[in-house]
């Protein structure tokens, strides 16, 4: 890897006599050998990020306590976490992508590897280096002086790719297998995944394409998926969150004090005015408790962690006050009675959930759910085997079951024989 000024600020001093080339070299030895950091991913994010007015509606230092229910995804993607996995299938307007971004960060600064960062299409990718990326860098000083800039002639920082002391960030689309075959990766952040193509080139599903690209590391790779879903049976995020431990935000009651996750039936809306119906004590909760409720939530698993891969749900009920209200929510859902067509958008970006259409099952499975349950029938005394014949009419399939035993052979044969003795004669 080529040095850059900017990633070697004392190198440009070795010739200077009042430099101390043997402090330099041993700093720059331990820094090799040191572990990677234990700070977590939301400390590093509250102490170091900055937002940028280019992509943050509330551009400044980050704090974690605004959306508290970052910090267990942020920290799972820390070193110290056992975590290998983490699986963010969310509503919008919740900060996934900027917990990635946090990420992103952090590695660069106290955890430094390969990192490929993979977006629904190159050009998408292309879009993130400049709106996302690059702020990044620039707004928080530690990355500033570890990353070339853009303007400078050091190749080691391009639109899509930004090399880093011990490590580089390769960006790309999810749409190029070239892309997601570039380099070996100890990090690995897909954003909206399910915007992929479900096969790319006829090499397969781009996930687990990208995926490979962690295989030599180990236990000591980290893969984020980040995405709002989209169909039923065909979601990637749901699928991965259906193959982790499925974790749900559960904050309390600010009356009763018991616990549950906000779930859209629960949304009472009278007056221009919405507020949350507690499924315990069943008193209204006002939005302006809904900080309170975040800052002591705690997210619960719901199915067995294997070891490897955490899984987070959450739905835009949880966007902090000041971002997407709960009336908000109801209005736009208001819009969905007058026009259908906006009911898959309610689902997936509001709700979190994946859309079924009522038209997507297949004819033969639409005929199979019409079926009718009849009483088991009971086969005569002698019979052998059965037989079924089927009849397909106009509304229905008439279907009769027969039991052949014993009798009927016997006159089948005489039958059969007596033919035999006619044609003789």
């Amino acid at each position: 890897m080529s040095m850059s000024e900017n990633s070697y600020p004392k190198a440009k001093n070795l010739l200077n006599e009042s430099f101390d080339v043997e402090a330099f070299i041993e700093e720059e030895f331990f820094k090799g050998i040191e572990p990677d950091s234990y700070m977590s991913v939301s400390e590093w994010a509250d102490k170091y990020r900055m937002l940028s007015s280019k992509s943050a509606s509330e551009p400044g230092r980050w704090r974690t306590a605004r959306t508290p229910y970052l910090k267990e995804i942020m920290d799972c993607l820390s070193p110290k976490s056992p975590v290998q996995k983490v699986v963010f299938m969310k509503g919008a307007q919740i900060g996934g992508t900027e917990c990635g971004n946090n990420w992103l960060g952090y590695i660069m600064h106290k955890a430094p590897g390969p990192i490929m960062a993979v977006s629904p299409t190159v050009e998408m990718a292309k879009r993130n280096s400049r709106q996302r990326i690059d702020p990044l860098i620039e707004d928080c000083p530690p990355l500033r002086n570890l990353v070339s800039s853009p303007r400078s002639r050091d190749k080691g920082n391009t639109m899509l790719s930004k090399d880093f002391q011990g490590g580089v960030l390769v960006m790309t689309g999810a749409n190029s297998a070239v892309g997601l075959r570039s380099m070996p990766a100890r990090y690995l952040f897909m954003d909206e995944v399910d915007g992929y193509p479900q096969d790319i080139d006829g090499e397969g599903d781009p996930i687990l394409l990208a995926e490979r690209r962690t295989a030599t590391f180990n236990k000591r790779k980290k893969i984020f998926l980040v995405s709002t879903p989209t169909i039923k049976g065909l979601s990637n995020i749901e699928r991965e969150f259906e193959n982790s431990d499925k974790r749900y935000f559960f904050v309390p009651c600010p009356f009763c004090g018991e616990f549950q996750k906000l779930e859209w039936a629960q949304i009472r809306a009278e007056n221009g005015k919405a507020e949350y119906e507690c499924c315990h004590c069943h008193k209204l909760i006002g939005e302006h408790y809904k900080t309170q409720m975040l800052a002591q939530g705690q997210w619960r698993a719901t199915a067995k962690f294997d070891g490897i891969t955490a899984g987070f749900h959450l739905s835009s009920l949880y966007s902090p006050v000041g971002w997407l209200s709960w009336q908000e929510c109801v209005d736009i859902y208001e819009k969905t009675k007058k026009n259908p067509s906006l009911i898959q958008g309610f689902q997936n970006t509001i709700l979190g959930e994946t859309y079924e259409q009522e038209s997507e099952a297949p004819e033969w499975q639409r005929l199979y759910e019409t079926r009718e349950t009849y009483p088991i029938g009971t086969i005569p005394y002698g019979g052998l085997f059965l037989t079924a014949g089927v009849d397909v009419q106009k509304d229905r399939i008439e279907c009769e079951v027969v039991a052949w035993g014993i009798l009927f052979w016997t006159e089948i044969r005489h039958i059969w024989m007596s033919g035999i003795n006619l044609s003789k004669s």
